[in-house]
């Protein structure tokens, strides 16, 4: 009778244990840093939190001036596109006139033949009256001719608006993704500032909201006599004091950054480019101890961020998103340079 045996337990080979072992590390790191990096979050101080918070802002800001200067050109685009595709519309329309009034020559070619001109003279009862329509002929044969000519050039003309209209088409589809791309990075900029807000307690987002303070929303004080243009300026983003940040908004409900300059100087009978980094270069510049109402100023060594000048040191300005637009010191943030648009 046969000894029953055990079966043979297979033992794990040295490369089998050892990516066994491998995985099991791997795990455990993971395990230790995705929980590691949520308490190490946890443990931020408001200080740390407001600071991380404007950091994500800011560059939320960024993109949305990048957003602004893909939409303009979008826009521009978008306009040249139409024109050109009326253009070439009216285009095709003579051209086909001249095609048919070709066609109608040719066809009466065709009914009444061609006969050689001696033989039509032969031919002929009245010498006059041949060379009458001779005449008449060769009129109408340089007409013809000038038809011809016209065509070409009809032709050639529609070519090239073709041509252009098929450039600003590229140039709007290419904004367009790019203006999509950066109100993407807005949004994750954004949803990542948010995040860390929802971790705080109501007390904490108090503490931060003082922490954060030196913003104002009356100082009628701190309006400074102004002239002119610069004065109605001022009055505009007055008037707009505790309206929402919108980002790519420019009024009258709500506004970015940008979008508030550009509004208040429109309404003074000015237009300003549509982003910070072209509103800069709006105008003369001036130095800080030069500024008076009316002036942009601007912040950040990108020149992501502007406002208006009011006088005695403040501004008013759209700060970011969940903040209305309000006053503020002009030494809150870093200063990057200011321009005069008037």
């Amino acid at each position: 009778m046969a000894s029953h045996r055990k079966p043979k337990q297979r033992s794990l080979t040295s490369s089998t244990a050892r990516a066994a072992a491998l995985l099991a590390l791997t795990g455990a790191a993971s395990t230790t840093l995705l929980g590691g990096t949520g308490h190490a979050e946890n443990r931020l101080t408001p200080a740390q939190v407001r600071a991380k918070i404007d950091g994500y802002q800011r560059e939320a800001e960024e993109a949305t001036e990048r957003y602004n200067g893909a939409k303009e050109k979008a826009d521009k685009a978008a306009e040249a596109l139409e024109a050109l595709r009326d253009q070439a519309a009216r285009r095709t329309t003579r051209l086909n006139t001249a095609r048919n009034a070709l066609g109608a020559f040719a066809t009466a070619q065709y009914r009444s033949g061609t006969i050689a001109p001696a033989l039509q003279l032969a031919l002929s009862s009245s010498p006059d009256q041949y060379l009458q329509r001779a005449s008449l002929a060769e009129r109408a044969g340089s007409r013809q001719a000038a038809l011809i000519a016209a065509i070409g050039r009809q032709e050639r003309k529609l070519r090239q608006v073709r041509g252009e209209a098929a450039d600003r088409l590229a140039a709007l589809r290419a904004s367009r993704t790019a203006a999509a791309r950066h109100k993407r990075t807005v949004q994750r900029k954004l949803a990542a500032a948010d995040r860390l807000l929802d971790r705080l307690t109501l007390e904490q987002r108090q503490r931060l909201t003082a922490a954060r303070g030196g913003d104002e929303t009356g100082a009628a004080d701190a309006l400074a006599p102004g002239a002119g243009r610069a004065a109605r300026a001022v009055s505009y983003v007055y008037a707009a004091l505790g309206k929402p940040y919108v980002w790519g908004a420019t009024g009258p409900h709500g506004y970015d950054c940008s979008g508030l300059t550009q509004a208040a100087w429109r309404a003074a009978g000015v237009s300003l480019p549509r982003t910070t980094y072209t509103q800069i270069n709006a105008g003369r510049r001036v130095t800080r101890d030069q500024l008076a109402p009316g002036d942009l100023v601007f912040f950040y060594s990108g020149v992501s961020h502007v406002g208006l000048y009011i006088g005695g040191g403040r501004m008013i300005h759209a700060p970011r998103p969940g903040a209305p637009v309000r006053m503020a010191s002009v030494a809150d943030m870093p200063f990057a340079g200011a321009a005069r648009p008037a």
